[in-house]
């Protein structure tokens, strides 16, 4: 059996190429566009709702918390809750030790969305965490919420640490 020819009558050579993996790297390239097309949506619509300077801090503000978790800097995590949570929810030895006993090994975003006028704002995150002990992972679904003190002119997470307990 020969190849298919194209217009001049020469072997295709795309068919030739063209194999059971063609279709997984299409779908592949597909998830990655649409991945990219999310991000840069989230961030237009991020950057229409909250004012250029709180915006600007915010951005900093996720980030370094974010790096903190990505390093299970649990101590350093905690210094970015909100005073007003610690007072009622204060962090213990016990919370601390329960999260060193993981260590995270991705950290996703999943969606952003600001409210109300701009001084709050909801991060949906999905951490996957390995146990050092019992060599497994956990997936955590963390709901974060983020108000900004107008006072301090900074955006504090107001929702706690990442709960290691959480079931589904």
């Amino acid at each position: 059996m020969s190849r298919p020819a194209n217009a001049v009558g020469k072997p295709n050579k795309r068919s030739a190429l063209a194999g059971p993996n063609t279709d997984k790297r299409n779908i592949y390239r597909m998830k990655h566009f649409a991945t990219i097309l999310t991000a840069l949506t989230l961030t237009l619509l991020l950057s229409a709702c909250v004012p250029p300077k709180k915006q600007k801090t915010l951005d900093s503000r996720l980030l370094a918390y974010e790096q903190m978790i990505r390093w299970s800097e649990w101590d350093g995590a905690a210094s970015f809750l909100s005073p007003t949570y610690l007072e009622e929810n204060p962090v213990t030895t016990l919370d601390i030790e329960r999260l060193r006993l993981f260590h995270v090994t991705t950290y996703t975003i999943r969606s952003a969305i600001p409210l109300g006028e701009g001084n709050e704002f909801v991060q949906v995150v999905e951490i996957r965490m390995f146990n050092k002990h019992q060599a497994t992972e956990k997936v955590i679904i963390d709901q974060q919420l983020w108000q900004y003190d107008e006072e301090r002119e900074i955006w504090w997470l107001a929702s706690g640490l990442p709960d290691v307990l959480q079931r589904y």
